[in-house]
């Protein structure tokens, strides 16, 4: 890799028998999202969900964190880069094409927004007992877009959800494996292995079974998470352009406090 995409960071994939290891790969940036980040990351997933060959996947990072979010410029800034999908890649949110294979997820250090966002897609979460989580969207002026309005509720309870989406506070591993979003803690560094041991006792079981019983849970909670995505678009049209959320985005850019309106 060139210094250059070096600095833009990207999307890695790495095959180790029946396991597809999607690495996001920008420590510059503390493993902050570009667009194209974004769609190399829905090409992994769909590189996991197609091919017959693979049958769990591990989601990690490189460096000291997960990730901080999306990089903002690059997605609301005057130079923002649209990408569009192709149709029927898995969506990394989620939302609407999502993998049938097993997805085991490791962070450490800050794991925010997004971050959250896109490890509550997957299935089994194991973080690094330095972990840093928050969902501080409606600190920038906007709301959770990406899943976590209602992921949140599934994995953890109104109380807890709300507990955490309201305050937009951090909070760490601890906390996240007592409320459901974590489902084991490790110490540093160790996060990764334990996710791939635990993709690797997945393999040893029969590969339809595990994707038709992942397919039969999604069943159960279908109905219920169909209405709350389908509500997404309004809840952007809501936020996103509203002047609360240019003040958001723009105090994020300036590194300062947002001042808001309720407008």
């Amino acid at each position: 890799m060139t210094e250059a995409a070096a600095q833009l960071g990207r999307v890695r994939q790495e095959r180790h028998g029946r396991i597809l290891k999607i690495v996001i790969d920008n420590p510059a940036k503390m493993n902050a999202f570009s667009p194209e980040m974004m769609e190399e990351l829905s090409e992994a997933f769909t590189v996991l969900d197609r091919d017959d060959d693979l049958w769990a996947g591990v989601l990690c990072a490189e460096g000291k964190h997960f990730t901080a979010g999306l990089d903002m410029p690059k997605f609301f800034g005057p130079s923002a880069v649209k990408i569009d999908r192709p149709v029927g890649n898995i969506d990394p949110f989620g939302l609407a094409n999502q993998c049938r294979k097993p997805i085991v997820t490791a962070i450490q250090g800050v794991c925010f927004t997004v971050g959250i966002e896109i490890m509550l897609a997957g299935d089994i979460v194991v973080a690094a007992e330095d972990a840093r989580l928050c969902q501080m969207e409606a600190k920038r002026g906007i709301a959770p877009l990406g899943g976590a309005h209602f992921r949140f509720l599934t994995r953890a309870g109104w109380g807890a959800a709300m507990y955490h989406l309201f305050l937009c506070d951090e909070f760490n591993a601890a906390e996240a494996h007592r409320i459901g979003l974590v489902q084991e803690i490790t110490p540093v560094g160790k996060q990764i292995d334990r996710a791939m041991e635990i993709a690797e006792i997945i393999t040893r079981n029969a590969p339809l079974g595990i994707q038709v019983t992942k397919a039969a849970g999604r069943k159960f909670i279908e109905a219920g998470e169909q209405a709350a995505i389908d509500i997404i678009p309004h809840i952007r049209g809501q936020v996103m352009d509203s002047e609360d959320a240019r003040e958001g985005i723009q105090s994020f850019v300036e590194r300062r406090a947002a001042v808001f309106q309720g407008r």
